[in-house]
């Protein structure tokens, strides 16, 4: 979670100093949905989301350089400097992406559950999104199939509690948003989503549920961002009193609670560990900048099957 939060942090500073652009969008404040997550299922299950999507790869094991090489738009990123800030892909760690249309990536999570379902394996796959995402149709259909299908996915909507600058209660009646899953009969359940141990558990649930056959959960992870929806956004739409509000409840803080009550680490350690992370995150940044731009004949690699269409490579 830490090495989420300041790869998070120093982002949002290279952004501001202008050293890469596109949209940019962080992802403080939410970490416990990645870390939580990613605790409680398998290295073979699936992993996809939308555009907030530095901290999921970073959960999976991404190393932090290639992360932020492609920050950079490098060759050595992890779309090859071709996805930047909103489309990090991994085929090794089964994470597959980021996804700039809004609720794109939903019928895809249903669809890597099927094919895992079809192969008769008994992986699982977590599809996040956003509390604005669910407003598409595609969330209704992706959720009707998977019930009916018994798909072995978990859909967590990351409830941030703002689509973009609109609050949740102005684009909906239903604000709990978990109850929509009740529309199919899907188990769903609301999440606190500050607490790392409270998302362990209930994706922990959730995936047993899906290995067992039994199909598809859908749980509202109620979290906060500290930023705005991206570097661009001035979050003039809420007061500072609540956003104080949800930084006093920091899930990072509640974790470092746990760990010094119980003793699992001294503060030295505590402090080892901090400064080796931060170690991570400008190491991260040197490589980022001595790697190589694309080259330009690379423009048309990875759009075809290359065997299909040999003409590209003339």
């Amino acid at each position: 979670m830490q090495l989420m939060r300041r790869f998070e942090e120093k982002a949002g500073q290279l952004y501001i100093q202008q050293k890469f652009g596109g949209f940019c969008h962080l992802y403080i404040g939410q970490e416990a949905l990645v870390a939580g997550a990613v605790s409680a299922i398998t290295k073979d299950d699936n992993m996809i989301t939308a555009y907030r999507n530095h901290a999921h790869p970073l959960g999976r094991g991404m190393d932090p350089k290639v992360a932020m090489a492609e920050l950079y738009g490098k060759s050595t990123g992890c779309s090859k400097g071709k996805g930047g800030s909103m489309h990090f892909f991994s085929k090794e760690l089964k994470y597959f992406g980021g996804h700039g249309i809004v609720g794109g990536q939903i019928p895809l999570g249903a669809g890597l559950a099927f094919a895992d379902k079809y192969n008769k394996n008994k992986n699982v796959t977590l599809c996040y999104m956003g509390d604005g995402a669910i407003r598409q149709g595609a969330f209704h259909e992706a959720l009707n199939m998977s019930m009916s299908w018994k798909l072995p996915v978990i859909y967590i909507i990351e409830n941030n509690k703002y689509a973009m600058g609109t609050s949740v209660a102005r684009t909906s009646n239903v604000t709990d948003l978990y109850k929509l899953g009740h529309a199919y009969e899907m188990p769903s359940f609301k999440v606190d989503g500050m607490s790392c141990e409270t998302v362990h558990r209930a994706v922990e649930e959730a995936a047993a549920r899906a290995r067992k056959g039994d199909g598809p959960t859908l749980l509202e992870i109620e979290t906060y961002r500290y930023k705005g929806h991206s570097m661009s956004d001035p979050r003039k739409y809420r007061t500072k009193e609540e956003e104080q509000e949800y930084i006093n409840h920091d899930p990072i803080e509640k974790v470092l609670s746990v760990i010094r009550k119980n003793k699992y680490a001294t503060e030295k350690e505590i402090e080892a560990i901090f400064s080796e992370i931060n170690m991570q995150v400008e190491d991260a940044v040197k490589f980022a900048e001595e790697s190589p731009l694309p080259a330009p004949e690379d423009m048309f690699l990875d759009v075809y099957e290359q065997e299909d269409y040999p003409f590209i490579k003339d």
